[in-house]
């Protein structure tokens, strides 16, 4: 039986706070296939809530409770958005401001395998003609394993004022609920939200059509969306093989980091799940015995699609590798050494004159590097070395695994 473990979204969910959704209010064109022909997905059948059952021989099958639609996902299932984010500063740029940056494709979600209580998620983002972003954070698929039955409560209450609307969106009709929420007047955002009154094949993304944020104040402009290009419904019957984690999104996985302030070590683990459409992240005390990480009941929740487009978001950061510290002296090929793992890093020291000291920062040499196997993506685009010499303290990766039921990395 395989046991919980944690993993880390920090950044991105602190990103989904700070920048929520939002959306133009312009239907969305049905989506064409190469011949032309427009593409209407068939709806999500429903059957009555599933329970836990007892075999013959006593023993309980996987758990399925609850009504959720991830217990009836099929190899196949699909769902696509066009997605943008572009920052650009407005007036005269101060020290220090995060320079501006553009970023546009598509992305999609796909049930690869089901073995319930597990349904098997792709991610993966490309370009507008379909070769893979060039992003190095959206440069590859990533593995999202998506536990169907309810073992909490799992709402977030939609904010922004709400109003109903119908639409035409990837090749058929939707009745929809708006979301506005207008932050300008505090120098926050314009969020806009478009959910589907009845999910059917959105389920992947909570019944998401379109979302999009407006940047305002803070001398910062620009935004982010994602609009629905594509919905599918797959075929009954097929199970699929379960991937592997060697690259996952994060749910599934865990990881541990050193921290030292102020003559004080600690270890703390990220650990990651994800729920019905929901990633759930927590942070633990490296545990000494048990499971690698404990149940999520506590974890912090944000929406699929949320944490898709913060990461969509985030990438603006990366648009290349390694991200050389400002200051630095040229980079040094290094080999790091986490847990059992030998990572090539490139490691940069910038001097630090009025504290008297270097700071040293380590990042992978290839963040999609095989070392990095089963390493979850945000901390593969962190520092895995981060640290203020002399004894100035600072934060080091120290392991990593997978915690997900019979998956290797």
């Amino acid at each position: 039986m395989r046991k919980p473990v944690a993993s880390s979204l920090s950044r991105s969910a602190m990103l989904c706070a700070a920048l929520a959704l939002g959306t133009s209010c312009k239907s969305v064109e049905p989506h064409t296939t190469p011949s032309g022909e427009t593409t209407a997905p068939p709806e999500v059948s429903t059957q009555e809530p599933v329970t836990e059952t007892t075999s013959e021989t006593g023993t309980e099958t996987p758990t399925r409770r609850g009504n959720s639609p991830w217990l009836r996902a099929r190899v196949g299932d699909r769902v696509a958005y066009s997605f943008s984010a572009n920052r650009k500063a407005m007036g005269r740029q101060q020290p220090g401001t995060m320079p501006e940056a553009a970023v546009a494709g598509v992305v999609t979600l796909e049930v690869v395998a089901v073995e319930l209580p597990w349904v098997w998620v792709t991610l993966y983002f490309t370009e507008d003609g379909g070769a893979p972003s060039r992003r190095p954070m959206l440069a590859r698929p990533l593995v999202v394993p998506v536990r169907a039955d309810e073992s909490r409560a799992l709402e977030i209450p939609r904010e922004g004022k709400q109003s109903t609307e119908q639409l035409t969106a990837a090749g058929r009709h939707w009745e929809a609920k708006r979301y506005l929420n207008d932050k300008r007047a505090f120098d926050g955002p314009l969020e806009n939200r478009l959910y589907a009154a009845t999910p059917g094949p959105l389920y992947l993304t909570n019944g998401l059509l379109d979302a999009s944020i407006t940047l305002a104040g803070f001398a910062m402009g620009g935004g982010s969306q994602l609009t629905l290009v594509e919905a599918r419904q797959g075929q009954e019957g097929g199970t699929g093989l379960p991937p592997t984690l060697a690259r996952p999104w994060g749910p599934g996985t865990w990881f541990d980091m050193r921290v030292e302030t102020e003559g004080t070590t600690s270890v703390l683990r990220t650990c990651q799940a994800a729920e019905r459409g929901f990633i759930l992240r927590q942070q633990v005390t490296q545990p000494t015995s048990g499971a690698a990480c404990p149940d999520f009941a506590q974890a912090k929740a944000v929406p699929l699609e949320e944490a898709v487009l913060a990461r969509i978001w985030e990438s603006l950061d990366a648009r290349q590798w390694p991200p050389a510290p400002e200051g630095a002296a040229p980079a040094k090929r290094e080999t790091l050494t986490v847990g059992t793992h030998r990572v090539p890093v490139l490691q940069f020291e910038t001097a630090q004159p009025q504290a008297n000291n270097v700071r040293v920062q380590a990042y992978a040499a290839d963040p999609w590097e095989d070392a990095l196997s089963g390493l979850a993506h945000e901390a593969r685009f962190q520092p895995l070395l981060d640290h203020v010499t002399p004894g100035g303290g600072g934060t080091q990766l120290t392991d990593w695994g997978v915690w997900v039921p019979g998956v290797t990395p």
